[in-house]
């Protein structure tokens, strides 16, 4: 026998709270009602991606779609939640209101700013004083760990960089680079795999930081970047199988000459549609 539950031509929120509540109830979804916060957590990590997909290929129908997906989550994550006595989904919508009142003093209060930066930079200090970080080094470490390394590495930057620890021009930034890319060459000729580890990091760590000084997200550059290969990657494949080499067997000048030709038909094929 189903569960009590009136199907309608359209739903709203309300609706997707009790069908969360009937999933897990008595006699609800097996799969359902075995899930935890810790169970499902990547599911939510992948439904926010899947949700960035879908504003990167400007698609509205798909939007909507990931969206929902992405709201399933936070019903299901309350839905939990409520059950073990903590708090339910309107205690999660209460606060988003509270802060985002709080943090828009400029909409909501008496403060007045000139333009978005200083929003920003209202908004950062705001939120400071709401999770009771006295020092730079608190907002440094409030930085989520789990984010990804080149994101969590340009935001412990920037927060740094508010402090004035920060380099004085991308010259030096270039500099500190350099030197960290030696620093790895010497540790991996000395055979130093913990070192060429530590030294590999803070190359990268540094990349990040020039990526910062001239205004790019490092995070969307090595997005666009494993692209740009896998395109190229796809024609030198392809140049292959037509000429009938194997690309296992065919010496690295042979393979560098076919990455070349690849790369030299990508650029003439941008050039001819404008990029």
């Amino acid at each position: 026998m189903g569960l009590s539950f009136d199907q309608k031509q359209n739903y709203r929120i309300e609706d997707l709270l009790r069908i969360m509540e009937l999933l897990r109830g008595e006699g609800g979804c097996p799969w359902d009602r075995e899930q935890t916060h810790q169970s499902i957590r990547n599911n939510l990590i992948e439904e926010a991606y899947e949700v960035v997909e879908a504003i990167d290929m400007e698609s509205p129908e798909m939007l909507k779609e990931e969206l929902g997906d992405l709201l399933l989550q936070v019903a299901f994550h309350s839905r939990m939640s409520e059950e073990a006595g903590h708090f339910r989904f309107d205690d999660v919508a209460d606060g988003i209101c509270k802060k985002l009142i709080l943090r828009h003093p400029h909409i909501f209060g008496e403060v007045s700013v000139r333009d978005s930066e200083e929003v920003l930079d209202n908004w950062e200090e705001i939120k400071k004083r709401e999770k009771g970080q006295k020092t730079a080094t608190d907002a440094v470490k409030s930085v989520p760990r789990v984010f990804p390394a080149l994101m969590r590495s340009q935001k412990v930057q920037k927060r740094a960089a508010k402090t004035g620890f920060d380099y004085p021009g991308i010259e030096m930034a270039l500099k500190d680079l350099c030197e960290e890319f030696d620093e790895l060459r010497q540790a991996i000729a000395a055979g130093d795999k913990p070192g060429s580890e530590e030294e590999l990091g803070d190359l990268l760590f540094s990349v990040v930081n020039v990526a910062r000084l001239i205004g790019i997200d490092a995070e969307e550059s090595l997005v666009r970047s494993c692209d740009k290969f896998i395109s190229r990657f796809e024609a030198v494949e392809g140049m292959a199988r037509k000429r009938g080499l194997d690309l296992k067997l065919e010496s690295i000048e042979a393979k560098n000459a076919l990455w070349d030709e690849a790369k030299a038909l990508q650029h003439n094929k941008n050039k001819v549609e404008g990029f």
